[in-house]
């Protein structure tokens, strides 16, 4: 499988569903993170057109090519109070990690959230993940000491934010 940039980035669909959830727990599995305190056990997973389409300024952008969930990233309130955003269950299809297309699922991720209104994007992630950590820091994330608010999935250990406006 590789990435030739002629992915679809789309808002999900009740139809993406599944595809989403396997991908998810598929990617989090690879990475050992199959355990309590991550979404691979949000009872939410298996539904995320309805969580995103649920309020306002959410979306969960696929990319998608010819029917094939290749990755996919979600955009929700955080902080509403503050206009920050959360950056949420941002996957990519472990064949294609590295090829550039996350990056662009992050850059469609972003300009949603300033297309919105949001000041400020937050992401919590795990420290194994220093790939994902390296690209988000490329993409001007901060390290935080901690959660901004309260950590959502308690076996996440770093907390960036991005400043978007």
């Amino acid at each position: 499988m590789t990435t030739t940039n002629n992915e679809e980035i789309r808002p999900i669909t009740l139809a993406d569903d599944a595809q989403v959830a396997a991908l998810i727990r598929e990617c989090l599995k690879a990475a050992d993170l199959d355990k309590p305190g991550t979404v691979y056990f949000d009872t939410g997973l298996d539904h995320l057109s309805e969580f995103y389409a649920a309020k306002p300024n959410r979306q969960y952008f696929v990319a998608e090519r010819e029917g094939q969930i290749l990755g996919g990233v979600g955009i929700a309130e955080y902080d509403p109070a503050h206009k920050v955003a959360e950056l949420q269950k941002f996957y990519v299809h472990g064949k294609l990690q590295g090829h550039g297309l996350g990056k662009r699922l992050l850059r469609h991720a972003l300009a949603y959230a300033q297309q919105v209104g949001y000041r400020s994007v937050y992401l919590e992630t795990y420290h194994t993940l220093a790939t994902a950590v390296h690209v988000y820091q490329e993409f001007g994330f901060n390290e935080l000491p901690g959660p901004l608010i309260t950590a959502q999935h308690s076996l996440m250990d770093q907390f960036l934010v991005k400043k978007i406006q």
